[in-house]
């Protein structure tokens, strides 16, 4: 079978409602008064990978477990409106849901309904199975119940990718994803030592490749044995939302991956991607398309000290 699909993202499906907020950590108060108003929207870490990867134009399909209610609609719709493959597995329990409170300097606090998913959830294996065999890579989200399609994919034969978010490197949940990828996306923000948790992830799995994002830092590349410091890339607008900005990187250094760039270009397009999706409202979805990241990459690359 011909792999007519370069990235299958699995898992990540889901809504958030956006809320702006005056400061965080939030004082306690009563109530307060939102004059943005409260906005819900489809999109959480594996639609936006999936927007991110199809904007650069790689072919992509997303597989996850939707309801059938008005917050899997807005999924479905943003699929649909973007061109984007997308398998559907009946939910029950509803579709997954977030409230992100959103401060002034663009960094966030993220709720999310664990209600949303049964612990008996599986992706039906001939479907897995089938998708996989038609893909170049898979990108697999930490949401439930991801980590028990890793072998199938194994078996399939594709690369392997994930983001384990803003892990502390101790937590039992994420070891199967971490150990299992070909490449490692992870945020410093929780980590004391993030060489020390990067190189214990390549040591004890798979990767290839592992990146820590760090925000306004930059990023921590780790490959053949070898750190290096990402510096980051000046935002082409101010900063209003650092929410998607860890999916934007992962969607480009993909691409990056997929297109036969070394990984110090692939962690380039990785902080491009990540800078201008800083610069987009929570309340819009929009991706960095290919022509602009290759511009702003090159620039960059100009601007680095020789």
């Amino acid at each position: 079978m011909s792999r007519d699909t370069d990235v299958l993202v699995l898992g990540g499906a889901g809504v958030d409602t956006i809320v702006y907020v005056p400061e965080l950590p939030l004082p306690y108060a009563d109530s307060y008064m939102i004059d943005s108003g409260v906005r819900t929207r489809a999109g959480q870490t594996g639609d936006f990978v999936a927007m991110g990867l199809s904007a650069l134009g790689l072919r992509t399909h997303h597989l996850d477990f939707l309801g059938d209610d008005p917050e899997g609609d807005l999924v479905r719709a943003l699929h649909r409106d973007r061109g984007i493959g997308l398998t559907a597995v009946p939910q029950p329990a509803g579709t997954k849901r977030a409230v992100n409170l959103v401060g002034p300097d663009g960094r966030r606090l993220s709720l999310y309904d664990t209600s949303r998913s049964l612990p008996d959830d599986r992706f039906p294996e001939d479907t897995l199975r089938a998708l996989a065999a038609r893909s170049r890579h898979a990108h697999v989200s930490i949401t439930q119940p991801c980590a028990l399609a890793l072998p199938v994919l194994r078996e399939a034969g594709v690369g392997i990718s994930t983001d384990l978010h803003n892990w502390d490197g101790e937590n039992p949940y994420h070891a199967s994803f971490a150990y299992e990828a070909d490449v490692v996306f992870l945020s410093a923000a929780e980590l004391t030592d993030p060489e020390r948790t990067m190189r214990r992830v390549a040591e004890r799995g798979r990767a290839e490749v592992v990146v820590a994002t760090a925000g306004a830092h930059g990023a921590y590349l780790l490959t053949d044995g070898e750190l290096t410091r990402i510096p980051a890339v000046p935002p082409p607008a101010p900063v209003v939302d650092s929410n998607g900005a860890g999916d934007a990187f992962a969607a480009a250094f993909l691409f990056g991956r997929l297109t036969g760039e070394p990984p110090l270009t692939c962690a380039l397009f990785g902080a491009v991607a990540g800078a201008h999706a800083c610069t987009v409202p929570s309340t819009r979805t929009d991706a960095i398309d290919r022509d602009e990241l290759l511009t702003r990459s090159a620039v960059a690359q100009a601007a680095e000290p020789r």
